[in-house]
């Protein structure tokens, strides 16, 4: 499917892309419908992207990784796992949300013992916000970690965790002074193996069958107090500094799933016949096929705009916010379209658009729902 060339990629990100996309199809296209069964994908393939960098590539050299801050090669990750339907392994959440809590705000110490098994793969990670009654308002959150001879007691339970059960290592928001709000939140380091940090069941999901999704549960964990992510109170700051880049992240996943969504369905309309000729040359078809072509389109350029304004670190969080709703928006049309097309066998779970249709349901909750994009963008406007 001819589109207008993509203007922000170079030769070295075609050279990356081409070398990730040879990983792929070695490495996870044939496992996947495996991992989908047991909503797990193995470590050894963590250490295999480790081993070929992968991973943590935006890491300072000094700690283990390239030092390659080009938020280009994040997003070609994100479209060729997205290309072949791939929910798991959830490298995108390790490189382009967990990695960069530590490096910009973690300790030197942090950095040291962390970073370099971040790079290599033997550490994967988390972050974890949302609790059983809290989901986008972060200053609810009931979670405590209360300072205690040397150490902080974490208290509490957070839910929907991506890479809940394969994490090693889970940046936590805390409330670290429970009675105040935004001031109350801090982001705590916990660590497999902690005594009293147990994880509950990997979550059956709707789609994205995959990736591990946990609940996890916090008992008078003792978390010594070099595992405090940057400064006491500031946890809120930090998130909303990091929010929009995880916002992107799933920008540039919705459009890369658009694509593959409609390229799906125009190789399946030009070989269905129907009333003795391909339904795709019908006049409906044709005129679904352009509107979800053009949509598309306009997707990608704004999409594509917004990662060179990340790059030059001028990305703001209200145009991050209209990228992420808007996309996301966007995507589950054009499932349902696709799905549409195909007719009865868009509901038959041997063909791909049936599992994209699921896996593209969470894209406008997750990373802040729709609603909440949208309440970002009025306030920003004065309202």
């Amino acid at each position: 499917m001819s589109m207008l060339k993509r203007e922000i990629f170079e030769k070295d990100h075609q050279m990356f892309r081409d070398s990730f996309r040879k990983f792929v199809e070695r490495e996870v296209v044939p496992h996947h419908e495996e991992w989908e069964k047991t909503k797990l994908v193995p470590r050894e393939v963590w250490l295999k992207a480790g081993e070929n960098g992968f991973l943590g590539f935006n890491v300072p050299e000094e700690y283990g990784g390239m030092g390659v801050t080009d938020f280009r090669y994040n997003a070609i990750i994100t479209e060729e796992l997205v290309r072949v339907g791939a929910s798991g392994p959830g490298f995108s959440l390790h490189n382009d949300i967990c990695i960069p809590y530590i490096v910009h705000y973690g300790s030197e110490e942090q950095k040291k013992r962390l970073l370099p098994k971040m790079v290599t793969g033997e550490y994967i990670t988390a972050i974890a916000m949302t609790e059983p009654n809290t989901g986008s308002d972060l200053a609810g959150v009931r979670t405590t970690a209360i300072r205690e001879n040397g150490c902080y007691v974490v208290n509490g339970q957070k839910t929907f965790i991506t890479n809940g059960i394969n994490s090693d290592i889970v940046i936590t928001v805390v409330k670290t002074k429970p009675e105040e709000k935004h001031a109350g939140i801090s982001l705590m380091i916990l660590e497999r193996g902690m005594e009293g940090f147990e994880r509950g069941r990997n979550l059956d999901k709707m789609g994205m069958k995959a990736q591990d999704t946990a609940e996890l549960y916090f008992s008078n964990v003792r978390v010594p107090a070099e595992n405090l992510l940057g400064d006491e109170g500031a946890g809120f700051f930090y998130l909303m500094t990091e929010l929009p880049q995880e916002r992107m992240s799933i920008a540039i996943a919705a459009v890369a799933a658009c694509k593959a969504s409609l390229e799906l369905t125009i190789k399946y309309a030009q070989e269905r016949e129907a009333f003795g000729r391909p339904i795709g040359t019908f006049q409906n078809t044709r005129f679904k096929f352009a509107e979800m072509k053009t949509e598309i389109q306009i997707a990608e350029v704004f999409v594509d705009k917004c990662v060179a304004e990340l790059n030059k670190g001028e990305l703001s969080t209200e145009t991050a916010s209209m990228a992420k709703w808007w996309t996301t928006e966007l995507l589950k049309r054009v499932v349902d379209t696709c799905v549409q097309i195909h007719g009865g066998y868009g509901y038959m779970m041997e063909y791909p658009i049936a599992k994209a249709y699921l896996d593209a349901r969470v894209q406008s909750i997750y990373g802040g729902t729709t609603e909440i994009m949208k309440e970002i963008i009025g306030r920003a406007m004065g309202f």
